[in-house]
């Protein structure tokens, strides 16, 4: 019954300008809807796209899983940078998470074909839930994917799940119609630069200062290593 929901989801937003698409885990819901109140879609509103908690949960191992998403139903996606979360507690809007501040993945940019609407889907086979967050073969929790694009606005997503052991008979079959990576979409390194004040001692006794640049990286490539060989190589530094 999901799957079909699902399926009519995607038929659906295809029609109407969306942003972000979650695939795998069930998506929160339809937040693809212009009105008066949201001109601009829904999806910009956090920490879930203004979509309150779904009774329509997905089981997910209680080690981690699987998740994939669609990053290109709008326009202004031609890099971004994403970030999965998850919350785990009850005293939020509608008895879901009060905040989001558990990463799941370090953050990664998105290399997209283009800076127009695209197809395409991203998937994480094997995202980790930390054993320090202390979960339970039945607790509830959300998942939520931020989306940064690059006009500077954050685009929200949310799937609600239920925790089971890895292999409960409810969770579908991890095969290529769930997790699967479209070719035409990269990942790149995020990267920060730290600047440091160099004091310099003139020959007239005076002083300067001069910026001194180091940069670190943290990527999130480790994690989706071995997905699309073919357009790993060409990755870009983000300044």
């Amino acid at each position: 019954m999901f799957y079909n929901a699902l399926l009519q989801l995607v038929l659906a937003a295809s029609l109407v300008s969306g942003h972000i698409l979650i695939t795998y885990p069930g998506t929160r819901g339809n937040s693809f809807i212009t009105n008066d109140t949201f001109p601009y879609g829904m999806q910009w509103t956090h920490p879930c796209g203004g979509l309150g908690l779904s009774r329509n949960r997905t089981y997910w191992p209680i080690t981690g899983g699987a998740v994939a998403f669609q990053p290109g139903w709008f326009s202004g996606h031609a890099t971004a940078l994403l970030y999965i979360n998850i919350g785990i507690d009850t005293d939020g809007p509608d008895g879901g998470p009060k905040n989001f501040t558990t990463p799941l993945v370090e953050p990664w940019q998105l290399l997209g074909p283009s800076n127009g609407p695209y197809p395409g889907t991203l998937c994480i086979p094997d995202v980790k839930v930390p054993d320090n967050l202390g979960v339970k073969v039945g607790d509830n929790a959300t998942i939520q994917i931020v989306e940064l694009a690059n006009h500077g606005a954050s685009l929200f997503a949310c799937s609600d799940v239920t925790f089971v052991e890895p292999g409960d008979s409810r969770l579908p079959p991890l095969n290529d119609s769930i997790c699967f990576n479209t070719t035409e979409l990269g990942f790149g390194d995020l990267y920060t630069i730290t600047t440091k004040q160099q004091i310099v001692l003139n020959s007239d006794g005076t002083t300067t200062s001069s910026a001194l640049k180091r940069v670190d990286s943290s990527s999130a490539l480790g994690v989706l290593a071995g997905l699309v060989p073919a357009v790993i190589g060409g990755l870009s530094l983000l300044l």
